[in-house]
């Protein structure tokens, strides 16, 4: 079926993490920073049952297998590639595959750290113009991030230097405006407490202010908790948000995903609120 303008918009507002993703990769790259004897190369690798990227569904509900490579610098300085399967319904047309490629600097003073540096995401296979709104190429989204921390707690904002996940302006009756979604921007605020004994817990309250979209800005939170067994990490977190995906309801729902989308703008038959409430489970191990 070949899918309105409203229904292009929809699928190009992803929006993660993580869990990113479940998880910020660049923040778990910067927070693995090694000490003197350990290597500065470490690797990992989850099994998430669904992958949630800002609180917003990358898979149609469906798993996902993610890992990546970080490269930790004892200076501080650091570098990192992080992969997870997604759905093209989720705003990349033909695509399936996301790619983030990150780097940066963080220091701390006693309790309290700074982390500073860019994040590129990137998805192979993907075109811009199955999103309908007139523009070539591969789907991809830039951003620079400033984040500070104090023991447990953390504030990171971003910031998209070019247009958010390759998508234009879209008006709320959901035609698109060509304007430029550059300046998009994210807030986490981020909670990660040890317990003792392999357990912690985690929260998170997140902001998208997504320019020049009708009804693209949202909140999202997270509260989970994690449990070590020998190096494998499980995880359960309780995910939800405010964004409007009632594929049902009146007026534009931006959030609204189908469960394909291709080149030439045709969307799957299923579709599904992509930031309703969800609980997400998930092992990993790191090396």
């Amino acid at each position: 079926m070949k899918k309105t303008v409203v229904f292009t918009a929809a699928c190009a507002l992803l929006t993660g993490t993580t869990v990113i993703q479940a998880a910020d990769p660049a923040n778990d790259a910067a927070s693995a920073a090694p000490a003197s004897e350990a290597s500065p190369l470490t690797g990992n690798l989850s099994l998430v049952s669904s992958y949630r990227f800002r609180g917003i569904d990358q898979t149609f509900g469906k798993p996902a297998l993610q890992g990546g490579f970080d490269f930790a610098h004892a200076s501080g300085f650091y570098l990192g590639n992080w992969n997870s399967n997604v759905s093209s319904g989720a705003g990349y047309p033909d695509g399936n595959l996301e790619m983030d490629f990150y780097g940066g600097y963080k220091t701390s003073f006693g309790d309290f750290g700074v982390d500073v540096g860019a994040i590129y995401y990137y998805y192979p296979g993907s075109y811009v113009r199955g999103l309908g709104q007139g523009h070539s190429g591969t789907v991809d989204n830039k951003e620079i991030y400033l984040g500070g921390s104090w023991k447990f707690l953390s504030l990171k904002y971003f910031y998209a230097i070019d247009d958010y996940f390759s998508l234009r302006g879209i008006d709320s009756a959901g035609v698109s405006t060509d304007r430029r979604t550059r300046g998009s921007q994210y807030l986490d605020f981020s909670l990660n407490y040890d317990l003792g004994n392999g357990w912690g817990i985690n929260g998170h309250l997140g902001r998208l202010q997504l320019k020049n979209v009708a009804n693209g800005n949202y909140t999202d939170w997270k509260v989970g908790v994690t449990k070590d067994l020998g190096g494998w990490l499980l995880a359960a977190s309780y995910i939800d948000t405010d964004a409007k995906g009632n594929c049902g309801g009146n007026g534009f729902a931006p959030y609204c995903f189908a469960n394909s989308l291709s080149e030439n703008g045709n969307a799957g038959g299923r579709h599904k609120d992509a930031g309703r409430s969800i609980v997400v489970v998930s092992v990993s191990r790191s090396f």
